[in-house]
Parts: structure tokens; sequence; C-alpha cells
């Protein structure tokens, strides 16, 4: 199966204290319900600050491998770095925001579906119904060497822009592939609508 890396090391800075990750949803911390929705797509990796007792917590029984990023305190970058550079051999390989509630498993099957079906580029992401990209997002490995030289928290816009023609979307019939959660007011009005 193609590895699928949720990237839960950041530090939730913009939460004022509190831990985006572990808030629940349905009675579910948020992060244990994004690994439980990869786990029937794809062997799931999960990108972690060494720190990060209480996140690791919530994945206890579900089907997934820890990466415990050391420098994941430099950003989202750093993350990526070390996540990509721990997967197996693979023929592709997809990364996912930990901080989307609203991703689906059927997203996700989706978006590695299309590389079927588009196999002339080289990454697959999901979109908004009018074209905006966002998450997840799925890679050739042809592409992972170029993870080895990120740098601070850009993440990895330095690799996907570049690649805008060879990049093939997967409309979602909402925005939820850019709905993420990182502020007390985000959650709020996310919670005032589910």
């Amino acid at each position: 199966m193609i590895p699928i890396v949720i990237l839960a090391a950041g530090t939730s800075s913009r939460m004022r204290g509190v831990d985006k990750l572990t808030q629940l949803i349905d009675g579910q911390p948020l992060l244990r319900r994004v690994a439980a929705r990869a786990c029937p797509v794809g062997t799931v990796f999960v990108a972690l600050h060494p720190d990060a007792s209480a996140r690791a917590s919530v994945l206890d029984g579900l089907p997934v491998t820890p990466l415990m990023i050391a420098d994941a305190a430099e950003g989202l970058s750093s993350t990526m770095r070390g996540a990509v550079a721990a997967l197996p051999v693979c023929p592709a390989f997809m990364l996912v925001l930990a901080d989307l509630p609203d991703l689906t498993t059927a997203d996700l099957a989706a978006v590695m579906a299309a590389r079927d079906t588009d196999p002339d580029a080289l990454i697959w992401r999901g979109a908004t119904p009018d074209g905006k990209p966002g998450h997840p997002i799925l890679f050739d490995a042809s592409l992972r060497q170029r993870f080895a030289d990120l740098s601070g928290d850009t993440g990895g816009d330095s690799i996907v822009k570049p690649l805008r023609d060879r990049t093939h979307l997967v409309r979602f019939t909402d925005g939820r592939a850019r709905l993420d959660l990182d502020t007390p007011e985000a959650w709020d009005a996310w919670r005032a609508t589910h």
C-alpha cells in the first residue's frame, strides 16, 4: 500500500495553550479521527514531535507507525523532510495535515485513485469546487529527493508550485480540502455548524 503521512508535529501555537490535535470531535481526538480515516486507504505514518506523548497516546490501538521528528520545532518543512526520509521504498506517498476535520476516507481514496486515472501527473491533490488546491497531497516517488532540501516553515511550496502543470486536482464538493482548525475561533465556528 502507498504510505500516508499525517503531519502532526506542530506546536498548536495559535491555539493559545490548547492542543488542537487532542480536541474532541464526537468524543474522539482530532488526530485519532484523521488517522482512523486514513487507515483503510494506505499504510499510515504519523509525524510527531518527540515530546508529544499526549498526541502519541491518542493513537493507541490504531495500525499506525509514529515517526518522531527530532527537529520538528524548526517548522513544517523540517517535519516533512524528516517524515519523507523515513518512509520505505514506495511508488508514491501521501501527505495530510492533521488539523483537517472534515476529510473523509473517501476523499483520501479519491486522490489515491487519481494517480491511476492521470498517470502523467506528478502530484495529485484535493481541492475546493472552484479549484483551489488543498489536502491531501499525493506525490510521485520521483519527487522524494526534493524533500531533503526543504527548510523553514513554508511546507512543500517550493516543490509544488513549479509543478502546477503536472498537478491533478480532485475537486471535493465543498471547502474541506482547505478547512483547517488552528485557532480557538476556527474551532468555535466549525463546532457551530457541526
